[in-house]
């Protein structure tokens, strides 16, 4: 059930004894570590089929999704810290070093040649969904998250007011992984809900309120460069709505689209270890691009000048609230390095 926008997989029921008194009785969480509610492999594949959304890109959108293995075979380097020159990455990426912690000692960049541009607007022909499954509210439902990769996040947009600034380097960086997660309830196999993950937050929406393509299968607008998800077209503001200043995402429906319920790959179920064999290079926890520094805070600042001085302190209040991410260009860790990865999806 839906509570108070939280979506919930327990109850408690209130009663009378016989001396009047009001008892509680609480169904809680499944803690039964077997998870007999779980869907096993064949009902997952069945739960993708019935309610895959078809992922919509900006019709303006040039930094487009691949698959995982297109970007290794299409030139991706893996370096290593104190090395000038980079390895070659196997197209299942078994020469990634796997397990550790996000040291900085590796990172994955773009082919240092002339394929390096042709592999930043990615291939949509390749591009497929990463599928991570595992219990929700201790096995009352089943998460299905739906991971996304693109070779590049492109620069971002300034709005304020009613001017636009585009940028050359700001929010820019290589790689990029997002995701949108379905709940479906372990009792009825209905979907509950989805959340639109959206940079730093996201935010969950009922079945009621979500846009639909076909039957059961919903929408998910994926923004221009940053490729965050939304339940609807139209421009998103990262900053403040009420003054209309902030990074535009901006999302519309376009030739552009992913059908997750057929063009996807089941990387993780841990509860399924035994049938579910995760990639190699599923298990690189270091960065997905480069860390690269440069004085963005001075373009900002050029952005500022150009403005009545009344505005100029409500704009800087708001960039100084920005994600530090936006100030220089770093690649992002990949889905099993993300904080959501384990436990429920995150409210």
């Amino acid at each position: 059930m839906w509570a108070k926008g939280l979506a919930v997989g327990t109850f408690c029921c209130s009663s009378y004894n016989f001396s009047g008194e009001m008892v509680n009785v609480s169904c809680l969480k499944n803690l039964d570590s077997s998870l007999y509610a779980m869907p096993n492999l064949e009902q997952i594949n069945e739960l993708i089929n019935h309610y895959g959304p078809t992922v919509f890109f900006h019709p303006n959108e040039v930094y487009l999704p691949s698959s995982v293995s297109w970007f290794f075979k299409n030139g991706a380097t893996l370096y290593r810290n104190g090395k000038t020159l980079g390895e070659p990455i196997d197209i299942e990426g078994s020469n990634l070093p796997s397990g550790g912690v996000n040291d900085g000692e590796y990172w994955i960049d773009l082919p240092d040649d002339d394929w390096n541009s042709y592999v930043k607007h990615g291939d949509m022909d390749s591009a497929e969904l990463y599928v991570h499954v595992k219990p929700a509210l201790g096995g009352t439902f089943t998460d299905i998250a739906l991971w996304v990769f693109c070779p590049f996040n492109g620069p971002a947009t300034i709005k304020i007011g009613l001017l636009n600034f585009a940028l050359n380097k700001i929010g820019q960086h290589v790689s990029d992984w997002e995701h949108f997660t379905l709940r479906i309830s372990n009792f009825t196999g209905e979907l509950w809900g989805i959340y639109f993950s959206q940079h730093s937050g996201g935010e969950w929406v009922s079945v009621c309120d979500l846009e639909f393509i076909k039957d059961n299968k919903a929408i998910v607008y994926s923004s221009k460069s940053g490729h965050a998800s939304f339940p609807h077209p139209g421009n998103y503001l990262q900053g403040s709505e009420k003054l209309g200043i902030g990074v535009r995402n901006d999302a519309a429906r376009s030739n552009f689209s992913v059908d997750s319920s057929i063009k996807y790959q089941i990387v993780a179920a841990e509860y399924l270890a035994d049938v579910v064999t995760e990639p190699c290079w599923l298990q690189f926890m270091r960065e997905w691009g480069p860390t690269i520094t440069y004085n963005s805070i001075s373009d900002l600042d050029k952005i500022i000048s150009f403005l009545p001085i009344n505005l100029r302190f409500s704009v800087e209040t708001i960039f100084d609230k920005l994600p530090m991410e936006l100030y220089g260009e770093e690649g992002p860790t990949g889905p099993k390095e993300k904080n959501n990865w384990e436990g429920d999806e995150r409210w």
